[in-house]
């Protein structure tokens, strides 16, 4: 059985953000990045639970790291939906993942 990843529009305009300022160095890293993530979604909606509880952020939300970005995602009957995909480096608080 198939597994579904649902993006919301916020995360699909992360994806933009971080394959564009990826792509300011290098256009062949940033198609390498958004293949890694989508790897690591094809993985999370086969096993939900893989990722990281962050009951800190909001009671149901996971999240999984993908080299310097991390993936904020809910798991769901049919696989997960991705809510933000988010720089490493930010300090991230509950707005953010809304």
């Amino acid at each position: 059985m198939s597994h579904a990843v649902v993006r919301r529009p916020r995360a699909r305009l992360d994806l933009i953000e971080a394959w564009s300022y990826v792509a300011g160095d290098s256009e062949t890293a940033a198609d390498r990045l958004l293949e890694r993530i989508e790897r690591a979604l094809a993985m999370l909606s086969e096993n939900p639970f893989a990722g990281r509880a962050r009951p800190e952020l909001a009671a149901d939300l996971r999240s999984f790291p993908v080299g310097n970005y991390v993936l904020f995602y809910r798991p769901q009957r049919s696989g997960i939906e991705l809510v933000r995909v988010l720089s490493g480096y930010r300090d991230i608080g509950p707005d953010d993942t809304r």
